[in-house]
């Protein structure tokens, strides 16, 4: 629920305000396919929080190019420890 309340007007800027702006977003996926792509991803608080580091990013200033949202990490596992077995 609150997922789609922070994506609406993100959509509602793609659909309405975008277009007459015009394109000026330096990087693949645009900012805003990005905020809802992390919002989406990774929930509500970190999703806002990649969102927003990124539309800092883009100015004037920065090379932009390719930047994906990043994948999930999951949480550490037996086997993935800072103490591989075989050092023991």
């Amino acid at each position: 629920m609150i997922k789609k309340i922070l994506i609406a007007p993100i959509r509602f800027y793609r659909y309405f305000l975008s277009p007459w702006i015009g394109r000026s977003c330096r990087f693949t996926p645009t900012c805003s396919e990005y905020m809802i792509e992390a919002i989406e991803t990774h929930g509500a608080a970190k999703g806002l929080y990649l969102g927003t580091h990124r539309i800092c990013r883009c100015n004037p200033w920065c090379r932009g190019g390719h930047d994906p949202v990043p994948p999930v990490s999951g949480r550490s596992s037996p086997e993935k420890s800072l103490f591989p077995k075989d050092l023991f």
